[in-house]
């Protein structure tokens, strides 16, 4: 007995649908690998002394101008990963925090020289509260933010450093940085009576 029309269809139908599934497959594998390929092709690997890799989104990564020109450098290679052998893993943390930060809320522009020792007077609270840290932790991020050349950040350590020693005395100062005096009384006296010109103006 041959198929009823009804079954015919169906079986037809059927068919239609079956033949289609490796192109559907085809075109879902394409999709996939384009969204991997856009979200790889969006982040950088930022690796530290350490060997401590962190993923970061390009555009905060080239924050970083040395960075910036790394991956420009390789520009028709794909750079999976930008070794920075100088910047200890958690300093870098504490980099890439400032650079996710700076993206959604840039850093007011610090007035020369600082208006007040007050870095909340400086800048906004996000980044007085960053800079305050230990004076070890303070130098660190100094030494990354000019090894990796990243302005803001340089400009925003240093100026922390300055506000401590705005208002001070040398012996103020040498307290506060636990530096050591080298100068005999009488050698620091000549240092004051050469240059007596600076307190003067």
């Amino acid at each position: 007995e041959s198929p009823s029309l009804e079954t015919r269809l169906t079986l037809s139908s059927s068919s239609s649908l079956l033949s289609l599934f490796p192109s559907i497959h085809q075109s879902i594998n394409q999709s996939i690998k384009s969204i991997i390929m856009n979200v790889d092709e969006d982040n950088v690997n930022l690796v530290s002394k350490e060997g401590d890799s962190f993923p970061v989104a390009t555009e905060v990564a080239k924050m970083s101008e040395l960075v910036k020109s790394m991956m420009e450098e390789d520009a028709e290679d794909d750079v999976a990963e930008i070794p920075l052998p100088n910047v200890k893993a958690t300093v870098l943390q504490k980099v890439i925090e400032f650079c996710q930060h700076h993206k959604e809320e840039p850093m007011t522009e610090i007035e020369k020289p600082l208006k007040s020792q007050n870095m909340a007077d400086v800048v906004q609270k996000w980044y007085a509260d960053y800079v305050d840290v230990e004076q070890v932790v303070l130098f660190e991020l100094i030494l990354a933010a000019n090894y990796m050349d990243i302005k803001p950040l340089l400009d925003l350590t240093c100026a922390t450093v300055a506000s401590m020693i705005k208002g001070k005395t040398p012996e103020e100062i040498r307290t506060t940085f636990n530096i050591s005096n080298d100068f005999s009384p009488e050698e620091e006296a000549q240092v004051r009576e050469e240059n007596k010109w600076c307190e003067e103006a």
